[in-house]
């Protein structure tokens, strides 16, 4: 009886994990870089639902009684998650998401156990499918955020106010209790945190509108040439880290010529010839550098998917995950 009701409760957390799960992944969707992510997360997302509907059913099963509850209370963490990651940098989010699939995975696991013990082939059978699922999630989320780490175009994009956030995450990786105990004083904080980082958008603003007039006219009208401009006067008076930062802001803004592209004789490429070369890019860098430059001036999809194919190759390169 006592490991029926540990089931239980697991069962019931599982429940509240996995609908906090789908709907952060449908919150995510409107993050996608390509259509590929996108049709991803929402595969992600429509799959959570279908785990949500498997764990009650056992729940149902072995004598739990579904909380109804459960379901509302996942559905709000993520709407208020949602709502805090305005005021924090991409990462910290994606960190945040990461923090729950291990939670989820880890209590599957231990699910398992439980099921295997008080011989319930069904339940041990669900806990053995949680487990594949967010194992393949952790992994996913580990190479989105090493390509992050290595300078992009990660799979999800930030939102403008993540783009200029400092703060660290304070909320979305409390654990479940927490959240039931303070749902009430967290809804009447977040209003004002989204000011906050509405604040915080326009101060960032300031002071790069302040920082040099190549740079303020970078905010306003004829920023490329300005860059342009401010990377000339740089060079010429040997500042080469103001040069470079120049010439980083037009490579993100897509404002190169071919000529200062990793691909030698880049435009005289095919769609096919491209995609070859852009796959032996070993920069993440480079690889950036193209993507920007597609996005821009051919905008060619299909080299684009490729580009982003081969970020996340290094990304899984650099933390060790098997392609």
């Amino acid at each position: 009886m006592a490991d029926n009701a540990k089931i239980i409760n697991q069962l019931r957390a599982l429940v509240l994990l996995t609908q906090t799960e789908e709907q952060v992944a449908r919150t995510r969707i409107s993050q996608a870089r390509t259509e590929a992510v996108r049709r991803e997360l929402t595969q992600n997302a429509d799959n959570a639902a279908e785990r949500t509907q498997a764990i009650t059913d056992q729940l149902r099963a072995i004598g739990g009684v579904p909380d109804v509850v459960t379901p509302a209370v996942g559905r709000l963490s993520a709407v208020l998650k949602a709502g805090f990651e305005q005021a924090e940098p991409l990462e910290e989010a994606l960190l945040q998401d990461l923090n729950l699939e291990h939670q989820l995975l880890d209590r599957a696991t231990y699910l398992k156990v439980l099921a295997e013990q008080a011989e319930l082939p069904k339940v041990r059978q669900l806990a053995e499918r949680l487990i594949t699922a967010h194992k393949a999630t952790v992994e996913w989320l580990t190479v989105v955020l090493a390509e992050e780490a290595l300078g992009g175009p990660a799979a999800l994009q930030a939102t403008a106010l993540q783009r200029v956030a400092g703060t660290a995450a304070r909320a979305a990786n409390a654990p479940v209790r927490f959240w039931a105990n303070r749902v009430n004083e967290v809804v009447e904080s977040v209003h004002q945190r989204r000011e906050q980082a509405g604040e915080r958008l326009n101060e960032a603003t300031d002071k790069a509108s302040s920082f040099t007039d190549a740079v303020r006219e970078t905010l306003t009208v004829g920023r490329s040439a300005a860059l342009r401009r401010a990377e000339r006067i740089a060079r010429r008076e040997g500042n080469k880290d103001a040069a470079n930062a120049a010439k980083a802001a037009r490579e993100e803004l897509g404002d190169v010529s071919a000529d200062e592209l990793p691909i030698k004789g880049y435009d005289s490429l095919s769609t096919q010839d491209a995609i070859k070369a852009v796959k032996e890019l070993k920069s993440a860098h480079d690889v950036r550098v193209i993507i920007r430059y597609e996005e821009t001036h051919k905008k060619r999809t299909s080299i684009v998917n490729a580009a982003q194919t081969q970020v996340a190759a290094l990304a899984k390169e650099a933390v060790g995950v098997d392609s």
